[in-house]
């Protein structure tokens, strides 16, 4: 396949996903794209379209369960510097999309710039984050966001205002494949004041959380005004296991995968659960995990 002639470069065959993921599961991509500038990503854009070749979009690998066999088609991982930045000027912090949100957030509390203390704890990139309007009870990623820049399947660049966007729980009305950067509000603030709320925000998470064991964050979608994880205890499912996947004993909405657990494991899992609790409750939990 010669679509991607100029841009071997950039361009990996049959490259492993499952170091890429916090599940470290799964199979291998096809195509692994990983553009040094806009222009080069337009390029692919306009090429799989061209070639009718699908177009995924991989961040920190943190809300996302892999196949087996792995994905056809182009993965596209945005590594380059550009996609990295974090440059603040008069209350606007500007950052691409492939820039890691824990990390943003230690850099924020470093430099005194208040406004994403919320995130703490919350894994992947800043793109990742917008498209799903990361958060939780400390609060959520569209709270701060002044605008979005997106590339649409032409591979036009384009910027969406606030008053163009819509968030809401775990989700945005931006319906463009790739998100390229956001500007987030942000306060200059006391250091030292940004990180006590960070510290207290985490020291919660990693009490109530299973952190430190592969796993992908919270499996399913909290009903409206309800637990999911409260649901899956209540339906008699914690440290239920299938393969080496398994329900985490201190957060039941997050399942956990020994070394050499595969994706049919925890697919099997998430479906025995939401029978589960569509027995007991007769409700069906919608999925918050992005599966390949």
């Amino acid at each position: 396949m010669t679509w991607f002639a100029g841009l071997e470069s950039i361009v990996k065959l049959e490259e492993p996903l499952a170091p890429r993921t916090w599940f470290h599961i799964g199979g291998a991509a096809q195509f692994f794209v990983e553009p040094q500038s806009p222009e080069q990503l337009t390029e692919v854009v306009r090429r799989c379209r061209q070639e009718q070749v699908s177009l995924r979009v991989l961040g920190d690998g943190a809300n996302l369960l892999v196949d087996d066999a792995g994905v056809k088609g182009v993965v596209v991982h945005l590594s380059g510097e550009v996609f990295q930045r974090a440059l603040f000027a008069d209350g606007l912090l500007e950052v691409g999309a492939g820039r890691d949100m824990p990390r943003l957030v230690l850099h924020c509390v470093h430099e005194g710039w208040a406004g994403l203390e919320c995130l703490t704890g919350i894994p992947g990139t800043v793109g990742g984050c917008v498209r799903m309007n990361a958060g939780g009870r400390f609060g959520d990623v569209g709270s701060v966001v002044e605008s979005v820049e997106v590339m649409d399947n032409d591979g036009a660049i384009f910027t969406r205002t606030r008053d163009d966007l819509v968030f809401g729980y775990r989700s945005t009305n931006i319906t463009s494949k790739l998100i390229l950067g956001a500007t987030f509000r942000v306060n200059e603030d006391d250091p030292h004041r940004i990180l006590r709320q960070v510290k207290e925000i985490w020291i919660y998470k990693k009490n109530s959380q299973p952190l430190g064991h592969p796993n992908a964050g919270c499996i399913f979608k909290n009903p409206r005004g309800l637990s999911a994880g409260a649901l899956i205890d209540q339906a008699g499912m914690k440290g239920h296991r299938i393969g080496g996947a398994y329900v985490a004993q201190k957060h039941a909405n997050f399942i956990l995968a020994d070394p050499g657990t595969r994706a049919s494991d925890v697919l099997k899992l998430i479906n025995c659960i939401r029978e589960a609790v569509y027995n007991k409750f007769e409700m069906y939990l919608e999925l918050e995990l992005e599966v390949w």
